[in-house]
């Protein structure tokens, strides 16, 4: 490599590195920018903080939802109520506030960020108590309210993910029901974030878990479905497999178009060997998967294409259009 070529390779290093960082400098300003609600008060991001002792920090004694905004409404919300309910009854976690109060909090918190489309994460820990791990049966809890900006949705709307997702069975299997509820979304959520670390040496963004049986449950944050040629397939919430709102929506979209829906309990070669293969939650809301376990999926390219598109099968195709198109009519219309 002569000088000049040198000279020019790491010019456009240094200039790679200073747009990277521009952007990164751009999403912290946004990120600053915002207003968050604690226990009741929307405060500048900067403020928003929460006592080190609070054991939602100590030991992920708290609840949450993440839930999705569209056209300044929550989606869904009497359902991610009634979760976040259950997670507390599970907890054991008496906080005393009504639905009513949480969804007035979460309005308050989009207000104030002048936010039509967001991310919503809503949590609700045990609160400040002494350092021991028995909790105390009193609770104060802290409630939290996070906002982050996402696309319009519906019909005319952007995904928020780059493309299709890729998926990899991990070696990091989810938790037993008898070790940790898996109808229960707690702030302990280690178990997929080690799935995720695993994903580091392959080149993945999704992790494919499986019970202790070696049975297919669902992604680190994700629920799974797939289609084999005679039903959508979904592993069914027998097994550790979180309730997802998103899935129920697809499950009930599925029925009113006459798709055979199938929970039950299946190998990763099932989804290896499927026709389809899509993933669910309340953020992205109906993901297409190309490859598992470095395996692609779904039908083959038309000649000459290069969109990802092509590679996205007519059910999954059909299921997000219905999945948009309700959301434009509850939402936009």
């Amino acid at each position: 490599m002569t000088d000049d070529v040198a000279g020019e390779a790491n010019a456009d290093a240094v200039a790679g590195e200073a747009d990277a960082d521009a952007v990164a400098g751009e999403a912290d300003a946004d990120e600053a920018a915002l207003r968050f609600n604690v226990d009741g008060e929307v405060v500048p991001a900067d403020e928003a903080t929460v006592d080190v002792r609070d054991r939602g920090f100590m030991y992920g004694d708290a609840a949450f939802e993440t839930m999705r905004a569209y056209g300044g409404d929550v989606f869904r919300w009497e359902a991610h109520a009634d979760r976040l309910r259950n997670t507390c009854e599970t907890l054991q976690l008496d906080h005393g506030l009504s639905d009513a109060t949480l969804r007035s909090r979460i309005d308050e918190t989009l207000a104030a960020n002048d936010l039509a489309e967001a991310y919503v994460k809503l949590s609700i820990s045990r609160g400040v108590q002494p350092g021991k791990l028995d909790p105390d049966p009193d609770v104060d809890p802290t409630v939290v309210v996070y906002v982050s900006p996402l696309p319009r949705g519906g019909v005319d709307g952007e995904a928020v993910w780059d493309g299709p997702a890729t998926l990899q069975t991990t070696k990091t299997r989810r938790a037993s029901d008898r070790a940790i509820p898996s109808d229960a979304k707690t702030h302990n959520y280690l178990n997929g974030i080690l799935a995720r670390l695993e994903l580091r040496t392959s080149d993945a963004d999704e992790a494919l878990m499986l019970d202790d049986d070696g049975h297919v449950a669902e992604g680190a944050t994700s629920n799974l479905f797939f289609v084999d040629g005679t039903a959508l397939r979904t592993p069914s919430l027998d097994g550790p497999v979180l309730p997802g709102i998103t899935r129920d929506v697809v499950i009930d979209l599925a029925a009113k178009e006459g798709i055979p829906v199938e929970e039950g309990q299946y190998a990763p070669a099932d989804v290896r060997e499927a026709d389809e293969v899509f993933l669910t939650n309340s953020t992205w809301e109906i993901r297409p998967v190309t490859t598992v376990d470095g395996i692609d999926v779904g039908p083959e390219p038309a000649a000459g294409s290069d969109g990802d598109d092509n590679q996205i099968g007519p059910v999954t195709k059909l299921l997000s259009r219905l999945f948009d198109e309700r959301i434009e009519t509850n939402f936009y219309d």
